[in-house]
Parts: C-alpha cells; structure tokens; sequence
C-alpha cells in the first residue's frame, strides 16, 4: 500500500506541477479549464474518500460544492476576505456533512443513494426559490477574487496550491489510522466493528470530510466563474462527480485526478462535433466504462499483474 501511495502521490505531484507550467503556452480559456480541472478534482477526492475509501454511496456532493459557493460569495459581498470565506464554506460544509451522514448509520447502498438525493434536491430548491438569500434564480455576480490573484494565471497558482494541500492532507490521512479503519468500513463493516473500529463514528467522518473537501472546492469555484446561480450544483454535477471517481478509478488516490481531467477536456475535444458533441461524449463515457468498469487505474492494474503473472489487486486492499 504504501508503495503504491508513493507513486500515486508522485504521479499526482507531476500532473500539479505540469499544470502549473502550462498557462505560459495556453490562452486565456485553456487557463480557465486547467483551474475548472483543479476544482473539480479537489470534489472528486472529497468524493472518492466518502465513496471510494470508506464506501458510503453519495450523491449528495454538487449540493456540498454548492454550499461552499454561495457562503463564499454571499460572504464575500459583504467585504469578509476570501480565506475567511474560504473558512467558513469549509467548516460550513463540514457541518452539513457530518448531519447529512447520520442515514448512513441505517441505510446502505441504494438506500443512502436515494437519501442523498432528496438532500441535494432539497438544497437545489432552496438555492432557487429563497431569493431573499440566495438571489433565485438571478443568481449572485460580481464575485471578486482574492487581490493577490485576481489575474486568471495567479488564480489557476492559487487553485493548483489549494489542490496540492488537499491532496497531501488526503495522503496523509489515508495512511493514518482513520484511513485504515474507512477501508475497513467499506470492506467489511461487521467485521470493522469486531475489531474495535467505531464505525458510527467514521462513518460520519467519511460524509463530514467528503463534504469539507467539497466546500473547499464550491469556495473556489465561485471567485473563478464570478457569477453562480443553482443550476450548476444539481443532481446533473452529483452524477458528474461520481463518474469522475469511477473512471478515474474508485479507491485509487490518482483515480479523481484522472476522472475530472477527462470530464473536463474530453468534451472540448468533441466540440468539433457541434451540437452532437455531447452525444458522443456521452457514449465515449459508456464505452470507457465497458471497457474498464473499474475504472482507468483498475484497467492499467489488471494489465500490470497479467503481464507479471500475479492476480489484480487493488492499492488499498
């Protein structure tokens, strides 16, 4: 496990940096995908530890993303500086989480998943309808971002930084102890619980710090599109999210960073195809995942351990 950790981590590292690299040959929209693809993979890992390590269906985390934004910009229209925004979308979302986690305490699988679907419902509704609050359907504008960095190359810096200190918190804590007793839940919580593992406990981990890393990434996406309104953090970016996971490859760390820059640049690829392209991206989709249902890393795994005449296993197994 550890080895593998390793390379991932450096794998993760590498894309970091050759992104951070990459706006001096890129035009101004490019630069906006690369900081779009930071974003969503900080909730895609968020994702990936509720659902991928600890093995809590979830479909909640577009309303977790949303959270984020809107304290950050309903915040930060009221002059409160950016890492205090940052703060509060974080332990907001944190908060959010850890109650939106208690039905995983009675229900498992599809079960959870249609519970965490009536939450993001419920939260999209509130977007849209308590304008009072939220602007409606208006949305909220003029989202400024932090002064240090309100050029989009210092901003997609700024994005890379925050995805770099995700990614070494996560590393971090999949090798402690809580990481060890997440995949201990979602391998076998009875037997989890037998061997002293408080699985009430971490499984209201797993949602709170899924949904803490998806406020980070709602508190970032904000200041970078400058204008939200509700339509982005319903069910439609949920579904979006997982399929970032699973393509990239559920319980792998590096799972989530292939998964968004797929969903990120694959349909811009398929652009030429006009106003057919989302077709084909949506069946470029089906077939990736016919082709490796568990996902790009499972895929390139199984390869790696016929060509060396041992049985697949994953990383974290």
């Amino acid at each position: 496990m550890a080895h593998s950790s390793g390379r991932s981590l450096a794998a993760s590292l590498l894309l970091i940096a050759l992104a951070s690299v990459l706006p001096m040959v890129l035009q101004p929209y490019g630069i906006y995908l690369l900081s779009l693809w930071a974003v969503y993979t900080i909730a895609a890992i968020g994702l990936n530890l509720t659902l991928g390590f600890a093995g809590q269906m979830s479909l909640a985390h577009a309303a977790f993303v949303g959270i984020g934004a809107y304290c950050t910009a309903l915040l930060g229209a009221h002059g409160v500086p950016f890492p205090a925004t940052l703060l509060a979308a974080t332990l907001l979302a944190y908060g959010v989480g850890w109650c939106v986690g208690y039905p995983a305490l009675r229900v498992q699988g599809h079960y959870l998943a249609f519970v965490t679907l009536a939450f993001t419902t419920l939260v999209f509704l509130v977007l849209r309808n308590e304008a009072w609050l939220t602007g409606g359907i208006a949305g909220i504008s003029n989202i400024a971002r932090p002064r240090l960095f309100a050029t989009p190359t210092a901003y997609l810096r700024l994005c890379l930084a925050a995805l770099l200190a995700v990614s070494l918190a996560v590393w971090w804590l999949l090798r402690s102890p809580w990481g060890r007793a997440f995949i201990a839940l979602r391998e076998n919580p009875i037997r989890a619980m037998s061997l002293g593992v408080d699985v009430r406990r971490y499984t209201l981990l797993a949602f709170a710090i899924g949904a803490a890393l998806g406020g980070i990434a709602g508190a970032f996406y904000a200041p970078l599109v400058q204008y939200i309104e509700p339509s982005p953090f319903a069910l439609g970016f949920s579904i979006n999210l997982l399929m970032m996971v699973v393509i990239g490859g559920a319980g792998y760390f590096l799972g989530p960073f292939l998964g968004a820059l797929i969903a990120v640049l694959l349909p811009e690829w398929l652009r030429f195809l006009h106003d057919v392209y989302l077709a084909f991206y949506a069946l470029a989709v089906i077939l990736l995942l016919l082709v490796c249902p568990t996902g790009l890393l499972g895929l390139s795994e199984r390869l790696l351990a016929q060509r060396g005449g041992r049985p697949a296993e994953r990383a974290d197994a």
